[in-house]
């Protein structure tokens, strides 16, 4: 059975299960390996996603292997928080040499054990794909290099995601997207860019430097499905935490929330919006960075296309709707349930007013009303009406 696209556990010490559970066909979260069953090591393969249901189309590439193709490697793409400010690298010591801003980008041209080396690219959107390097070699970075940098993660996510495929580098091939497998090969000249000058590069780097942009391009369509699933798991867990909303309607009629929590829910709902639609880092348009790059944003939208990111991005948009339609039908009960009590208060005000008008001003209005003064009598009998009112 040949590799495809699924994810396999971290070892981060924040979720573990004993059975089998996907969660999505894209990502799933980090698990301890530690206490993983070994029967994940053999996880079902799902036809739930093109590149899952277009798999086969890589097996002539696995099955025949030439002199010029290198062996399969991995692409690993993990995600840690809900942005990383790429500003607080500049600097740093613990990042590894020749390290430098490309484009969108920081990247790490060289990364690994001797014998294990590969290379890095850290998005803005909380997560960083490695080309060439295991899964242990992808949470070492996270912990030696990202973990390192002050301020740089914004909003930790509580669980890990990740991403992963696979790759082979053949000079006799075309760079493409085949099935589950990438293969960089020959491209076509550039437009507009060029490659980074050698002294800023690592002698003897570990991929070579004719498919930069071209791992580029696909590290961040794979960056930002991680990141989309990031968001897709949080948006998941804000919903469950409402699910209960509609219930408690049905059977006590009141929502069971209130004003003050309800519009901190509605704030985390916007806060989901923003960072799917609003947030330079979205997840419907293609980057400027191809516009006059059509093969670059051929590789970056193979990729995008094959993990379902415009429809996944259009399923979070739905879900968000709805979410906020019926926050919208629980702040109008809010809003009707405020302004009866307010009401109350008004009629009960008015009320008091009108005994203490009756107290002050009783005599007066005895006498306006039956012409003659009060008597003692008279006035024992008002003060009793007033007392039963």
């Amino acid at each position: 059975m040949f590799a495809g696209v699924f994810s396999r556990p971290l070892r981060l010490p924040l979720r573990c299960s004993n059975t089998l559970q996907l969660r999505r066909a894209f990502a799933t979260p980090a698990e301890p390996s530690d206490l993983r069953d070994e029967s994940l090591d053999k996880k079902p393969r799902k036809s739930t996603t093109p590149l899952r249901r277009s798999a086969s189309a890589s097996l002539p590439i696995r099955a025949n292997p030439t002199p010029t193709r290198s062996a399969i490697q991995p692409v690993f793409t993990l995600a840690t928080a809900e942005r990383y400010l790429l500003s607080r690298m500049r600097g740093v010591p613990a990042l590894p040499v020749h390290s430098q801003k490309f484009h969108e980008a920081w990247w790490v041209p060289r990364w690994g054990r001797d014998g294990k080396e590969g290379e890095v690219f850290v998005f803005g959107n909380g997560s960083f794909v490695c080309w060439g390097l295991e899964e242990d070699e992808a949470h070492r970075f996270a912990v030696e290099v990202i973990g390192r940098v002050p301020g740089i993660e914004v909003s930790p996510l509580k669980v890990a995601e990740t991403e992963e495929l696979e790759f082979v580098v053949d000079p006799t091939e075309t760079t493409r997207l085949q099935g589950d497998l990438i293969i960089l090969g020959t491209q076509p000249p550039l437009n507009e860019l060029s490659p980074p000058s050698p002294a800023s590069l690592p002698s003897a780097p570990p991929l070579p430097l004719s498919t930069l942009f071209a791992r580029y391009a696909f590290s961040q369509a794979l960056s930002r499905s991680t990141a989309l699933s990031a968001l897709e798991v949080a948006l998941d867990e804000y919903l469950s935490s409402m699910a209960l909303l509609p219930h408690s309607l049905a059977k006590t009629g009141k929502p069971g929330m209130g004003r003050t929590a309800l519009v901190k829910k509605l704030g985390e709902l916007m806060k989901f919006r923003q960072g799917l639609n609003l947030n330079r880092e979205n997840f419907s348009d293609v980057p400027d960075f191809y516009w006059t790059e059509p093969e670059l944003e051929k590789y970056f939208i193979s990729v995008s296309d094959a993990l379902d990111v415009k429809i996944r991005t259009d399923s979070v948009n739905d879900k968000i709707t709805y979410a906020a339609e019926a926050q919208s039908v629980l702040r109008q009960l809010l809003t009707e349930t405020s302004t009866h009590s307010m009401e109350l208060v008004i009629i009960a005000l008015i009320a008091v007013e009108v005994v203490i008008a009756l107290i002050r001003d009783g005599p007066e209005l005895w006498e306006i009303f039956t012409g003659r003064p009060v008597s003692h009598n008279d006035d024992k009998r008002l003060d009793a009406h007033v007392e039963s009112v």
